[in-house]
């Protein structure tokens, strides 16, 4: 079964087991959290790999620029795909969690024709608050290079004309930060395709506060043993941002052997060093060097930012049946 990732109409064979549900985002909204404690429940499979992406064509990265090594690049075929979840048991629920599904304009259509009876959870954050961590998880990721988060918004319309893309972005369609915070179009997404009873909305808010509420709450929605034990894992908060563009991508380069000056010195460093220091050395440098805490937020901005979706945070209040104005402190913004 050797199709590509544009296409899943091709059906499993009676041998193959397909996902069950689907944590669909959004990124920085405790997901990893949450698929490291469901995976640890008995009547659960997740596959260690977090975010195969593979039902959502408009997320794959732009030609000439996917990820090495190739042990971590995504599914190609449906055929990869299905083989996560080959070790499940015939009595467990399969998952799997790809946090751009949400954003994805491809990924409900295609889950749905996989999965007709799939159950998908997302989960929502404060606009700004949210925005302010992407941007910081982008610079990590280099999809973007843009240190300040009112610049990187700025460009927007620019990047969307394909102008003032990052060179070294393996992933510029994420660089349209508004369309990362349309929640109602983007349930709506699901919605059309999916009854109520599949569909479990949860807020950021929430998760953090009570980790295990939280998950019991996911476990009855699966229609498993909500009494298992829980092994609540923190939801973690973004510290860090990138000091370094460049020093970053001269450390992932000697990583990865790339070039012929990365190349030789990938090799002396091999020759003079055991795996695990390398590996602590590269953590150290990337830390104290590549990365620096995270600056404190532009209030002034992330003010402009709440007045900005101030609209779509009372439309997602009304189509969820819950104040999240109040929650979110969007009744006075002056």
């Amino acid at each position: 079964m050797a199709i590509s990732a544009e296409s899943s109409s091709t059906p499993p064979t009676a041998q193959e087991r397909v996902p069950d549900f689907f944590i669909i985002g959004h990124p920085k909204t405790g997901t990893t959290s949450l698929h490291r404690m469901l995976a640890a429940h008995p009547e659960i499979y997740m596959p260690d790999v977090k975010e195969p992406l593979f039902l959502a064509s408009d997320a794959r990265p732009r030609a000439g620029h996917e990820r090495e090594p190739r042990e971590l690049q995504y599914p190609q075929t449906l055929e990869d795909y299905l083989a996560l979840f080959g070790e499940a048991s015939p009595r467990q629920r399969v998952g799997e969690a790809s946090t751009l599904y949400l954003w994805s304009r491809t990924a409900a259509g295609r889950i749905v024709e996989l999965q007709p009876d799939a159950r998908v959870i997302a989960i929502l954050r404060e606009p700004a608050d949210f925005l302010r961590s992407l941007h910081m998880m982008f610079l990590r990721w280099s999809v973007e290079t843009e240190p300040v988060l009112r610049t990187a918004i700025a460009l927007e319309t620019a990047r969307r004309e394909g102008r003032q893309i990052p060179h070294r972005s393996h992933r510029p369609q994420l660089l349209r930060y508004s369309e990362h915070v349309q929640y109602v179009e983007q349930l709506s997404r699901y919605r059309e395709h999916l009854g109520p009873e599949q569909m479990l909305v949860l807020i950021y808010d929430d998760f953090r506060a009570d980790n295990e509420a939280t998950v019991r709450r996911v476990l009855r929605f699966l229609e498993v043993d909500d009494r298992a034990p829980v092994d609540v894992a923190k939801v973690n908060v973004t510290t860090r941002t990138v000091r370094s563009q460049r020093l970053k991508h001269l450390l992932n380069s000697i990583a990865k052997g790339q070039g012929p000056l990365a190349r030789s010195t990938k090799a002396t460093i091999k020759s003079l060093t055991t795996r695990k220091l390398r590996a602590d050395a590269i953590r150290a440098i990337r830390r104290h060097a590549v990365t620096a805490p995270a600056p404190p937020p532009d209030e002034d901005f992330a003010i402009e930012l709440r007045r900005r979706f101030a609209g779509e945070v009372v439309a997602l209040s009304d189509y969820l049946g819950r104040d999240l104005v109040s929650l979110w402190g969007y009744e006075d913004l002056g």
